[in-house]
């Protein structure tokens, strides 16, 4: 499912799995706000009619936000258990989307057949290259490349910088894709790069800030459902992350529910020729 670093194609040595986070994954991950597709829109993405698809699209948040406004969208993604929640919630939510198993590296659909490639919370893990070549490959001419990210911000002691020196204490061995490519603001300049030598064009970015409310019992579901602990660890491992995050809230951060700090940020890029229909 993973990779690591732009088209070197090498895998970490431990293996990451989110299905094995499904439960706490549907529940806790609360996916990208609303905020996103309206500006999104005024980009041209995610216009009614326009043909999307979703890499790595895991519980298919991304995936429905782009198909309430009116998108035909696929989802594509490697892990089974992530779609089987995905067809779920979308039946819940009344909407209609197709899903593919696979890698993004290789994707069966027809050159030049969808509007926009989007990836949300996983570039890091292709091996964008490979990836850049397919998107540059199934988008129609004037199509566009997003690449989204909704991350927590940790600082000053805050409850995500302990949050997260705790997961490091558990599982030191875990993969580190933003260390190596050097974030941990929020922020993915080398993404930027990615499109630029990949070929797209007329590349924008841009980022806010907002704060996501969680009671006690969801940020520990949140963290349970992150790559360092339920993507990773043991069942053994993952109760020992919780029993302690669980005893840090109660004694150092007591205000429940949590305002927790996230940074929205994006890039994309559009593929030379006529614009999107």
């Amino acid at each position: 499912m993973e990779t690591s670093g732009a088209g070197d194609g090498k895998r970490d040595s431990l293996h990451v799995d989110f299905g094995r986070t499904a439960e706490d994954y549907v529940v806790h991950r609360i996916g990208f706000p609303d905020s996103l597709f309206e500006r999104l829109q005024r980009d041209g993405i995610g216009s009614p009619n326009q043909s999307v698809l979703d890499l790595g699209t895991g519980t298919g948040v991304l995936a429905r936000g782009f198909a309430r406004g009116g998108c035909k969208v696929i989802g594509l993604d490697v892990s089974p258990l992530l779609i089987a929640e995905s067809k779920r919630l979308d039946a819940q939510a009344g909407l209609k989307i197709d899903y593919l198993l696979g890698p993004a590296e290789g994707i069966p659909l027809p050159t030049e057949s969808v509007d926009v490639i989007s990836a949300g919370q996983c570039w890091h893990w292709f091996d964008r290259r490979a990836v850049l070549g397919e998107s540059l490959r199934l988008l129609r001419p004037g199509g566009m490349l997003l690449i989204a990210a909704f991350d927590w911000i940790p600082f000053c002691r805050n409850v995500v910088e302990l949050t997260e020196e705790l997961i490091e204490r558990h599982n030191p061995a875990q993969p580190k894709p933003h260390i190596r490519l050097g974030l941990g603001a929020g922020l993915y300049p080398s993404f930027v790069r990615d499109l630029s030598e990949g070929g797209f064009e007329d590349i924008q970015t841009w980022s806010y800030d907002q704060s996501v409310r969680y009671t006690h019992a969801g940020w520990r579901g949140r963290i349970r459902a992150s790559q360092g602990v339920g993507a990773t660890l043991s069942a053994r491992q993952i109760a020992a992350v919780d029993e302690e995050l669980e005893q840090m809230l109660r004694t150092q951060f007591p205000s429940d529910p949590l305002l927790i700090p996230h940074r929205v940020w994006v890039v994309h890029g559009r593929k030379a020729g006529i614009g999107t229909r």
